[in-house]
């Protein structure tokens, strides 16, 4: 059978509720029997040491003193709870007996120990008893058997439990219904949280869970929830400006490559001209294959995590080898390239995202250097045996509000799309990815006309 939350709230309560209440009606119970029984007792006892003083015992014969008297006082009062008297000998024969026994007789129990107290019956009526022993010399020489009613006590016990028996599955039933209201009032903040996230849709994600009042296990939960919807929303407004960037970066190239093939077919053209614009689609082509080629290594980094036999290189060397890949762009607009390498502990870095990340920065540098600029790239030790590389250019640098952006896909800071140089975007993006793939660190440092330096701890 399948039950609602709230149900299974108050049953549970009900149950854990039940076990309490259950010993406490016995505590109760067996608190009252044992309080009547000892009242009931100290009477009995009572009784019996104040009548043992009204006995004569002479030779073989056990006998009341003033019986005359007290048949006469039960004759002027009535007796609400009276006590029956008896004498018996050791042999449990008859010696005297009070006169309210008239013709019946006490039970004599020689298993019962001397001044137990215990139930037994009298012509069908419930007494309690105690049996105490007469001496005399310092010889047992019979018993006095002293009797009360028991039938009111009984009476007392068996309604107390009958309450008790009766009130504890309508109390249970009564908790049931109580604890289903209470839980159900307890969870109406869950209900406004299921409502609100089936009204979530990649359309409309502005929705957020109304945070309760008090700061509870619910409050947390509806702070997790809207923590998480504010990710995802980030997620998605990335994923679609992302798709938007691509989209353009890639719609650009091609229409500039449809506009050249389109104005070759309008009329023959001397063969300078064909080689000029079919070289120039070839640039719109290279550019468009290093887009998708960088579009890769970003999808990459979602889909693959590192793998654990990654290969090592020294820094320096893989520094040495970007250089050279570079050394054509680096010759022609007479850059000057400063290495230093103060570094005295091991230069191993990972060579797939180290190289990423060396790749992307170092290009950037020359890329954005003004001619005859320099660019210094230092090694060092950084702390916790890690090693620093810093790489500085003299370049045009980056707008303060730009800086926390700089890492985000496609981004390219209003200064540079008004220069001819070409870019996609997308090399510091890839830089940063390859440094959390790897635990390394970027961080940027830019002035406006003065340049930019990146320092990347491995």
């Amino acid at each position: 059978m399948k039950l609602a939350y709230k149900d299974r709230i108050a049953l549970s309560f009900m149950f854990a509720t039940a076990v309490v209440i259950a010993l406490v009606f016995l505590l109760v119970y067996f608190t009252v029997k044992e309080t009547v029984y000892s009242n009931l007792d100290k009477d009995l006892a009572f009784e019996a040491v104040k009548h043992t003083g009204e006995i004569v015992i002479e030779s073989n014969k056990i006998r009341f003193v003033n019986k005359a008297e007290w048949e006469e006082i039960e004759h002027r009062e009535v007796q609400v709870n009276p006590v029956f008297i008896q004498l018996i000998d050791t042999e449990g024969v008859l010696m005297d007996r009070s006169p309210n026994l008239k013709g019946a007789q006490l039970m004599f129990s020689a298993d019962q120990k001397t001044n137990a107290h215990f139930n037994t019956q009298l012509s069908d009526r419930n007494i309690r008893q105690v049996q105490v022993p007469l001496t005399a010399h310092k010889e047992v020489k019979g018993y006095i058997l002293v009797a009360m009613s028991l039938d009111a006590s009984l009476m007392v016990i068996n309604k107390l439990r009958s309450i008790l028996l009766i009130s504890y599955p309508l109390v249970l039933i009564g908790l049931f219904f109580i604890s289903r209201i209470f839980a159900g009032r307890s969870i109406l903040p869950i209900k406004h949280i299921v409502s609100t996230t089936n009204k979530i849709t990649r359309q409309n994600l502005d929705e957020r869970v109304q945070l309760p009042k008090s700061q509870d296990e619910l409050y947390d939960l509806s702070s997790a929830i809207n923590g998480l919807m504010d990710r995802i929303q980030s997620a998605i407004n990335r994923e679609r400006q992302f798709t938007s960037d691509a989209s353009h970066e890639l719609r650009t190239p091609l229409s500039a490559l449809r506009g050249t093939l389109e104005i070759l077919i309008r009329k023959p053209r001397n063969h300078e001209e064909y080689v000029e614009k079919i070289n120039y689609g070839l640039r719109e082509i290279d550019h468009m294959t290093n887009t998708v080629e960088k579009l890769l290594i970003l999808a990459r980094f979602d889909k693959e995590p590192l793998a654990a036999n990654e290969q090592e290189a020294h820094i320096i060397t893989m520094i040495d080898d970007i250089i050279q890949r570079h050394k054509k762009e680096i010759v022609e607009r007479n850059i000057k390239i400063k290495v230093t390498n103060d570094s005295t502990g091991d230069q191993l870095v990972s060579t797939y995202y180290g190289g990423l990340i060396l790749e992307n920065i170092i290009n950037n540098a020359v890329k954005y250097s003004p001619p005859q600029s320099t660019v210094s790239i230092s090694i060092d030790d950084a702390e916790d045996g890690q090693r620093r590389c810093t790489v500085t250019d003299q370049g045009e640098g980056i707008a303060e509000e730009n800086l926390n952006q700089i890492f985000r896909p496609f981004f390219r800071s209003n200064m540079l799309h008004n220069k001819s140089t070409s870019g996609s975007g997308l090399g510091l993006s890839i830089a940063q990815k390859s440094a959390e793939a790897i635990g390394a660190k970027i961080q940027v440092d830019s002035m406006l006309g003065k340049g930019t330096t990146f320092t990347i701890t491995f």
